[in-house]
């Protein structure tokens, strides 16, 4: 699935300085959670490697690079940290963290090395071309290394059931391309790497956004646009009614996030 026209030539319009996402990580006690899980996969990610080895992490989209921060909390050595990203104020701090920084778009970037680990979450959905970034990705990725990637699955009970009504994983028009599983999984093959594990988990957020909109749409509510809908309460209390409600639904329907980590094909390890 995907938006027309592809607004690629106007990102300063459809990402304004106050663009939620560029606020960085939020110390809540729901991102310390959020935190805590995430260090827990990160640590699943990296346990095939040999603890000996210093691994080269690159993560794109990754702000401030405060993912990376996660990562350099574990009891592993860490060579180079990177982050491609196109927010000119996250440089800086990143930089003073640091993590080496990129700025501008990943099909521009070059390294004279490989990287053991390459996140992309909440990115893939995001770009004109999914395809060349996915190359682009594998040509940067070490023989051994892996690919974690997070982006919705429009093949979902919310999606569904707001369709027509601003399902939050439109979130239009950033969102340029959305996925399901299996049509990931063909992009995937197709330039040569492997899907090596794909769950579905939780998609509050999408609750939240679909849930805040609709009521805004009937005149339930009002959303300031200068503070953004992320902080009106109802979004803030149907983010956790909808984890609630995907985690005790995920073993029996399809959820509207993925975590999907990718390596090399067999045949394409370099």
């Amino acid at each position: 699935m995907f938006v027309s026209p592809m607004l690629d030539d106007q990102l300063d319009l459809i990402y304004p300085s106050n663009y939620y996402a560029f606020g960085g990580a939020q110390e809540t006690l729901a991102q310390k959670i959020k935190n805590y899980l995430d260090l827990r996969l990160f640590r699943k990610i990296t346990d095939h490697f040999p603890q000996n080895t210093a691994l080269n992490i690159l993560d794109v989209g990754g702000g401030d690079g405060w993912l990376l921060d996660l990562f350099k909390q574990m009891d592993r050595k860490f060579g180079e940290t990177w982050v491609v990203d196109l927010d000119q104020k996250a440089q800086e701090k990143a930089i003073a963290k640091g993590h080496n920084f990129h700025l501008g778009p990943i099909e521009m970037f070059t390294y004279d090395g490989k990287f053991d680990v390459i996140l992309m979450l909440n990115l893939i959905e995001h770009v004109k071309d999914p395809r060349a970034v996915l190359l682009q990705i594998k040509s940067l990725l070490s023989g051994n290394g892996c690919v974690l990637i997070k982006t919705p699955n429009f093949n979902s009970l919310d999606a569904k059931l707001f369709k027509n009504n601003n399902w939050g994983g439109f979130h239009t028009p950033r969102h340029f391309v959305l996925f399901t599983q299996s049509s990931f999984e063909s992009l995937a093959q197709e330039v040569g790497l492997k899907v090596t594990q794909s769950q579905l988990t939780q998609g509050a957020p999408f609750w939240a956004v679909s849930v805040t909109a609709l009521a805004q749409k009937y005149g339930l509510i009002k959303v300031d646009y200068s503070k953004g809908m992320h902080r009106h309460w109802l979004y803030k209390v149907s983010t956790l009614l909808g984890a609630a409600f995907d985690i005790l639904r995920g073993p029996f329907s399809d959820t509207s996030q993925m975590f999907i980590t990718l390596s090399h094909s067999d045949d394409s390890k370099n």
